[in-house]
C-alpha cells in the first residue's frame, strides 16, 4: 500500500524534521535493534505512520498535545480504524512518555511485546 505523490513527498519532509519525541524513540529504537523492523515516517495509504514494522504490520504513533483535543481524537480514531481495515496494529504513546526518562522504558517493553505477540 502505497501514498501518492503528495503523501510521499511530505513523509520525506517529515523524515528531517521530526519532533524530538520522535527522534529519542527513533534512538532507542535502533539502539536497542529494534530499529531494523521499523521504518520512519513511512506512507500508508493517506496517511504517514510515525513508525512501521511492515513484517509485523505494527504502527506505532507518539501523540503530542494536540492530540488531547476533540477534533484530533476523532480524526485518530478514523486514521486507526482505516489502518485496522488494511491489517495493520497501531500501538500509541504520547509524547511526555517518551521524553519522561521513567516512562519510555514502558513504551518500549510494549513495542517489544507486540512484535512478539505478532510472531
Amino acid at each position: 500500500m502505497r501514498g501518492s505523490i503528495v503523501t510521499l513527498k511530505r513523509a520525506k519532509r517529515l523524515r528531517r524534521e521530526m519532533t524530538l519525541p520522535e527522534i529519542i524513540l527513533w534512538g532507542e529504537l535502533r539502539r536497542r535493534q529494534l530499529a531494523k523492523h521499523f521504518r520512519r515516517q513511512h506512507p500508508a495509504g493517506p496517511y504517514i505512520l510515525d513508525f512501521y514494522c511492515s513484517s509485523r504490520k505494527l504502527a506505532v504513533e507518539v501523540d503530542g498535545a494536540a492530540h488531547d483535543f476533540v477534533q484530533q481524537a476523532l480524526h485518530d480514531e478514523r486514521r486507526d480504524a482505516w489502518l485496522n481495515e488494511q491489517g495493520i496494529r497501531v500501538l500509541r504513546f504520547s509524547a511526555a512518555d517518551v521524553l519522561d526518562d521513567r516512562s519510555i522504558e514502558a513504551v518500549l517493553i510494549m513495542i517489544g511485546l507486540a512484535l512478539s505477540e505478532v510472531e
